[in-house]
């Protein structure tokens, strides 16, 4: 598969939480943890299950810094 986005980060999914309709796939990177929210049919059709290789592939044009 090819695909535009430049962040693809490799880790390892930790947790899957399927709601009504959306699922929140948590995948560990190097001891920090990325949350994305994905459907759960994209879930199924991908196949995802913890403790497998997944990407966090992520696509955006601003990044916000916080500070408190």
């Amino acid at each position: 598969m090819k695909i535009s986005a430049r962040n693809a980060i490799p880790g390892k999914i930790v947790e899957i939480q399927k709601g009504a309709t959306t699922a929140h796939v948590r995948i560990e990177i190097s001891g920090a943890v990325i949350t994305a929210a994905i459907t759960n049919e994209a879930v199924d059709e991908l196949g995802l299950k913890v403790g497998d290789t997944a990407h966090a592939v992520i696509k955006a044009s601003d990044v916000m810094v916080a500070v408190p």
